[in-house]
């Protein structure tokens, strides 16, 4: 259901407010360069200081833009289950085409209670569910063995796996099986994971570089790595730039740089440091960006 380059994608602002218009330009863009979905809401759009209408009408938005052309997968995720079926149904209800959710941060469940938490939306929303795993928000790791449980639950269809941990990925593949589509959650990862048995990414520089991460994964869907490596050696420098700071600073910056948005963020989040900042104008301009 879900394969190939996804875009978790940014929220762009303006003067505060949600910049719909730069919004739909950016998902436009996207799908004509070749992307597969669209994720709205993720860590990348800024989901933790957006107001519960704003998140919603995010979501919205990127449904009516899309059309159906392309998946919605709609970031609902929170550290409350009563709260995340609270969002999750609110996203079925706008048209979303699957949920994205984060795993429950903070408040450290035990593995049993991630599967319980997990299993219960499953079970109170009827909706193509991905797991997304990536410890270094969260503090609490999706172990291999919890994944292989919850791939059981019918809607439980993938999982965006964000731990660049490729023994971890090799066990989720060994006890899963077919049950559970794999996704890279880390850009730098995208091409080993993929050749483990992954179906794509939930991209951050796909934000930047759309075509390229597609094309990338497509020629992976097809077996044909050596075509697939030259374009993971050409998105290195990239990937590695979009995390010099804390995602989304430094690819929202990179798109205010090119033109495509504000460079706006919400505090905590702030704009990058100078010396930061003039590393990525250089990938970028290597990379004929810019």
């Amino acid at each position: 259901m879900f394969e190939g380059s996804i875009v978790a994608i940014v929220t762009p602002f303006k003067n505060g407010h949600v910049d719909e218009q730069a919004l739909g330009k950016l998902i436009e863009w996207h799908i004509a360069e070749g992307t597969r979905g669209i994720v709205p809401c993720g860590t990348t759009g800024e989901s933790a200081t957006l107001e519960y209408d704003e998140h919603y009408r995010v979501i919205q938005c990127a449904i009516e833009v899309v059309n159906k052309r392309v998946p919605v997968i709609a970031g609902t995720g929170a550290n409350s289950t009563s709260e995340t079926i609270e969002m999750t149904k609110k996203a079925k209800a706008l048209g979303a085409d699957g949920s994205l959710l984060v795993c429950p941060y903070y408040n450290k469940p035990t593995q049993e209670g991630v599967y319980r938490h997990y299993k219960a939306i499953a079970e109170a929303v009827d909706i193509p569910i991905v797991l997304y795993n990536v410890p270094g928000r969260t503090a609490l790791n999706i172990l291999p063995s919890t994944v292989a449980r919850l791939s059981e639950v019918k809607n439980i269809v993938a999982i965006k796996e964000a731990t660049g941990d490729m023994k971890q990925a090799t066990e989720i593949f060994r006890l899963c099986g077919d049950n559970i589509t794999v996704l890279s959650g880390d850009d730098f990862t995208t091409f080993t994971l993929m050749a483990l048995g992954g179906k794509g990414a939930i991209s951050v520089s796909g934000n930047v570089m759309p075509k390229e991460s597609s094309q990338m994964c497509e020629l992976l869907l097809k077996g044909k790595y050596d075509e697939a490596r030259k374009i993971h050696y050409l998105l290195d420098p990239l990937n590695i730039s979009m995390f010099i700071e804390t995602n989304p600073i430094p690819v929202k910056t990179a798109l205010s740089l090119m033109g495509r948005i504000n460079e706006e963020f919400r505090l905590p989040l702030c704009e990058m440091a100078a010396a930061n900042k003039q590393k990525l104008k250089d990938v970028l301009a290597k990379l004929g960006l810019i």
